[in-house]
Order: C-alpha cells, then structure tokens, then sequence
C-alpha cells in the first residue's frame, strides 16, 4: 500500500501547484474547471446541472459560477435547443484564449517529458483510478461518446453528423463523438 498511498499523494501535490498556476489574472480555480469542462463537453452536457455532477459541487455553487463567467464575457447563456425550459451556455473567444494559456498545458507537457511513450499507459491507469472513485463516490462517468454503450458509428455516412446516439436519438458529429458527456455510460468489457 506504500507505493499506491504515496502516489496519491504526488497526484494531490500536483493537483495543487496545477491550481497554484490559476490565480493569477481574473479566473480563480473554480471558473478555470468550468471553462475546461465546457471545452470538453458535448452540446447535450453544457448545462449547470451537468457541470454540477461533474465537479461533485452544488448547483447553487455552479450557478454563481458561470454568472460570474458570463458577466467577465468567458460564456454566453443560450435557450437549450432540446429542453425550451433549461438553458446551455457556450465559450466564448475570450474563453478560448484564456484556454489556450490553461495551466494545465504545463502539467500535460510535464508529462510528455517524463513518460514519453508510457503517457497513454499513465492515461489509462488514470482512468481505471478515476472509474473507481466514481463508482465508490456514487458520481457520473462523464466519458467520451465514442466509449459509450449508445454510440452507434457511422449510421449516417456521408453526412457531417455520421454517429448516432441510441439513448438521446441524436446524430453525432465526429467532434461530439470525442467530446465528454453527462449521459455516457461505458461500453461492457
């Protein structure tokens, strides 16, 4: 267990000089998780609620964080397409170039650097951790499309939307088949 305790605690140390690199400019480390999240997440997964269960946090708590973002002009609120009573929200350029300096991109280079061809091997002893404490936690998988037991490929070849979701109906598009969802639920091994 000594391996494995210390290892979480080299995770939780850099996890905090990752979020030691937010603080400076006007985004604290709440309002850079959301940014990321928003980046990450398909058009069905932009919802407070959503970004609420992924971040483990409360809606309230959420709510008050993309007001702040929209009011800073990092998100625009927009009417859901599918729901008329709930609302999305999108980035905006602001958030795009905000993103494009994300101290995360240091960590992800930190990384490269020391594992070199065994970072898809780190990536994936990750998520295996990660599905762990979802699971012990009661949370959501919030996986990628394509690893979901509803992704039908290529159901529509030849359109800009080929996949299909089997749970929502919906044509997917080879970004959102990459993109992270609240729906998502892992294929069976």
């Amino acid at each position: 267990m000594e391996p494995a305790l210390e290892s979480a605690h080299l995770i939780d140390r850099l996890e905090r000089l990752a979020r030691a690199g937010e603080t400076g400019g006007d985004l604290n480390p709440a309002q850079w998780e959301a940014l990321r999240y928003l980046a990450r997440a398909n058009r069905f997964s932009r919802t407070p609620a959503a970004l609420a269960d992924y971040l483990a946090s409360t809606r309230g708590t959420i709510s008050r964080t993309l007001a702040s973002l929209e009011a800073k002009g990092y998100v625009r609120r927009e009417p859901s397409l599918r729901d008329g009573r709930s609302v999305e929200f999108g980035l905006t350029g602001k958030a795009a170039d905000a993103l494009a300096r994300d101290p995360l991109i240091a960590m992800a280079r930190d990384i490269e650097a020391a594992c070199g061809e065994q970072a898809p091997a780190l990536a994936e002893a990750l998520r295996a951790i990660l599905r762990m404490a979802v699971a012990r936690n009661g949370g959501r998988a919030f996986g990628a499309c394509f690893s979901c037991r509803h992704f039908r490929a290529d159901m529509h070849p030849g359109h800009a939307a080929p996949h299909h979701c089997a749970l929502l109906d919906e044509a997917l598009s080879p970004a959102d088949s990459r993109a992270i969802c609240v729906e998502q639920e892992p294929k069976a091994a």
